[in-house]
């Protein structure tokens, strides 16, 4: 009897770490599948959070630029200057006659605008001369003239690359002053002069 006792609780004995190693497997089972499972999850909630191209391409291509660029900010980037062609003419007669030589320079958003305005430039370079041929020497004497005939320019090279939405009979914006700053989606954000001569 005794050796039946002894028999029997070997038996257990081998059956308990059986027992334990089957618990064990089954609970690293578990929790590998759960983590398994929180993993695809992540990985789903990631790709659903972020837009897709798809989804982007519902929406006009401007309207896309535009928020990427206000998103990424405007500090981020480097500035992108696009060089025009010396101007010559001859400005308006106040008793002698008097000539400007000036060389601008676009400060513009990005550098792809540089090929949209290369495609302009003749509409560009004929709607600043007429600009600059209208102007007198005293007009250009001081830094406000010439602050002023450059945001003029900007003005006017923004119309001409992004025409503005047409507007309702009443405010006319035409006849108002430009200000010193662009506005955030303005293509040309300034014109820069690399030389300017009045003789």
């Amino acid at each position: 009897m005794a050796e039946a006792k002894k028999a029997e609780n070997s038996e257990v004995e081998e059956q308990a770490p059986n027992k334990k190693k089957k618990l064990m497997m089954i609970v690293i089972g578990v929790v590998v599948l759960a983590l398994i499972g929180a993993g695809a999850a992540f990985f789903l909630m990631k790709k659903n959070a972020a837009p897709t191209d798809e989804e982007e391409g519902d929406e006009p291509p401007a309207k896309t630029e535009k928020a990427k660029k206000a998103a990424k900010g405007h500090d981020d980037a480097p500035p992108v200057f696009v060089k025009l062609e010396a101007f010559t003419v001859k400005l308006q007669s106040e008793g002698q006659e008097a000539y400007l030589q000036a060389v601008p320079e676009l400060r513009v958003l990005d550098a792809h605008l540089g090929d949209k305005i290369k495609q302009y430039t003749p509409e560009i370079r004929h709607k600043v001369l007429l600009i600059l041929s209208g102007k007198t020497a005293s007009e250009l004497s001081t830094p406000q003239g010439v602050q002023k005939l450059s945001n003029e320019m900007r003005v006017t090279i923004n119309a001409i690359i992004e025409p503005p939405p047409m507007r309702k009979k009443g405010k006319d914006k035409a006849h108002e002053e430009p200000g010193d700053l662009a506005g955030p989606d303005d293509p040309v954000q300034a014109v820069l002069f690399t030389s300017f001569i009045v003789q």
